[in-house]
């Protein structure tokens, strides 16, 4: 007998903006409150444009029709997996993929 088990999502269901936070209720009862300056955007915009959101995909995600920001609950749980946060430093080239400087500081012109 095989059992068929769905992976419950989590949905957004109320959303509010201070002028510093963007704070998500979600389906589970957490909220989740985020910095307003990851959404420049939303930052820049005014109380009113902030406060006429809706919900898209059931849930998945917020949108701002007068403002065209679109932020989905996932990025809201797994920031480092969609953004650059704020004094994180990008991820470092691999070895083979960083520019040594060639022998006498000069650099070889590259013929098409």
């Amino acid at each position: 007998m095989s059992t068929l088990v769905e992976k419950a999502e989590t949905l957004a269901v109320e959303v509010a903006c201070s002028k510093d936070a963007l704070s998500v209720t979600l389906s589970d009862g957490r909220v989740v409150s985020v910095p307003l300056v990851w959404f420049p955007r939303l930052a820049d915009a005014t109380h009113r444009e902030r406060s006429e959101w809706e919900l898209i995909g059931g849930g998945i995600g917020i949108h701002w029709e007068s403002i065209d920001e679109d932020v989905s609950v996932e990025s809201l749980l797994r920031p480092e997996n969609f953004m650059r946060l704020p004094d994180k430093p990008l991820h470092p080239a691999s070895r083979a993929r960083r520019r040594r400087p060639s022998s006498g500081g000069q650099r070889r012109a590259i013929r098409n």
